[in-house]
């Protein structure tokens, strides 16, 4: 994996060595986590370990390697709003409060082997489009998850379903990426009321215990922000029972110190028209639905 970074061929000015890298490997023999100290200043040196919310996105979402836009630059994929609607938000956090210490820590995991081969452009193209990325990790499909667990990662999204169970049976709090295009001026989130109402209990008490922590975590931050303009928005659809199915999701949203901007009580309505006109990044679902 080092002599693929080292010797894929980049052009000057637009390849890794712009970039300051410190490598470690983790894991396995075949993983390997790079850690970008190129950020920008201001938001890394106030991101701490155990304050920073960790959310690791795969690299195939993110840029679509298949499609290029000249010799180096690939296409954008369906996480690009994301990743730039997570930075929107820790800017307006540093805004409020210089000293801001509860920010995205963005992970890029990269588990297909082709894309691996890539991996310099990969790196190449985060600078290019300005991604702030702090780690980006190069794994096997049978690793990844190790890489999970060691970067400490409190959400992984991704568009692979079987990649986000695999996660998610582990104890990693995983959910599906929304394929409809979203805003990167707001991070949507959308909680799922049936789920909080009845929590999967297949899934395994790490699981559970990371979705609640990850859920109390978005609630302070968007308690950082006023009612209006805030570039965090968080929505509860509720697609089974009534109005009481809704009130006790947002009863219990509301004791792990979660708000919502918006609720939606659908009675058995089909979810799928709200979610197109939502247009959230991702949902936190019991299921792992889209």
């Amino acid at each position: 994996m080092v002599s693929t970074i080292q010797n894929t061929d980049v052009k000057q000015g637009f390849g890794p060595e712009n970039m300051r890298l410190k490598k470690g490997i983790i894991g396995k023999d075949s993983s390997l986590c790079l850690l970008a100290e190129d950020a920008d200043p201001v938001s890394s040196l106030q991101k701490d370990a155990d304050r920073a919310v960790v959310v690791a996105v795969t690299s195939r979402a993110v840029f679509d390697c298949g499609a290029e836009d000249g010799d180096d630059v690939y296409g954008v994929g369906v996480a690009f709003p994301l990743l730039q609607a997570l930075q929107r938000v820790n800017e307006r956090l540093l805004e409020e409060n210089p000293a801001e210490s509860l920010l995205f820590d963005v992970v890029l995991i990269t588990t297909d082997s082709q894309q691996q081969q890539q991996s310099s452009r990969i790196i190449s193209n985060t600078r290019h489009y300005g991604l702030e990325i702090s780690r980006f990790c190069f794994s096997s499909e049978e690793d990844f998850i190790e890489s999970l667990l060691t970067n400490h990662v409190d959400l992984f999204l991704s568009t692979d379903r079987s990649e986000a169970a695999q996660a998610s049976h582990k104890g990693v709090f995983s959910a599906l990426l929304n394929r409809k295009v979203a805003s990167s001026e707001q991070l949507r989130v959308l909680f799922c009321g049936d789920a909080v109402i009845r929590p999967d209990t297949d899934s395994p008490s790490a699981s559970q215990d990371a979705a609640q922590s990850f859920s109390a975590q978005l609630g302070e931050m968007r308690q950082r922000f006023g009612l209006l303009h805030s570039p965090l928005s968080i929505v509860l659809v509720t697609s089974r029972g009534g109005r009481e199915s809704c009130g006790t999701a947002l009863r219990t949203l509301r004791s792990r110190g979660v708000s919502v901007d918006e609720a939606y009580c659908l009675a058995g309505a089909p979810r799928s028209p709200f979610l197109s006109l939502l247009r959230p990044h991702f949902l936190l679902n019991n299921d792992l639905e889209d």
